[in-house]
């Protein structure tokens, strides 16, 4: 059960290899400016609803099977049961949190400003990758 958490960033580190050579080279170089464009997205949002989303965590426990016993009763017979522990994990949740409207409109231009000022360099790149990678 705990190899699965393992095989999926395997899964998903395998996945982020695939892609042709121009697909690579495209999400490479404008990597920064999506961030900000992802950036932008959230604020944008923010100001629409007058609040912002946390996540949080939480620590929680919970009974796990960590092993079995064997026990023999006197007859001979074996009977194997569960032996039962308690295992911590955590979980994110999320929580509305309030907003100052006036700092998330100047976190939005400034987040404007910086994404214009990328885009012709990112544009620039997308068509250095498409002229070294023709597909």
């Amino acid at each position: 059960m705990r190899m699965l958490p393992l095989l999926t960033l395997f899964a998903l580190g395998t996945l982020a290899g695939c892609g042709t050579p121009q697909e690579r080279c495209i999400q490479r170089e404008t990597r920064e400016l999506r961030n900000l464009q992802s950036l932008q997205a959230e604020v944008e949002g923010n100001l629409a609803r007058g609040y912002a989303y946390e996540d949080y965590e939480v620590p929680m426990t919970r009974w796990e099977v960590c092993g079995m016993d064997r026990i023999s009763r006197a007859d001979g017979t074996v009977i194997e049961k569960s032996r039962m522990c308690l295992e911590d994990y955590t979980v994110t949740r999320t929580r509305q949190v309030p907003i100052d409207p006036a700092a998330e409109a100047r976190k939005r231009d400034g987040l404007r400003a910086k994404i214009r000022a990328l885009t012709p360099a990112a544009n620039s790149a997308v068509a250095a990758c498409k002229a070294s990678y023709p597909e």
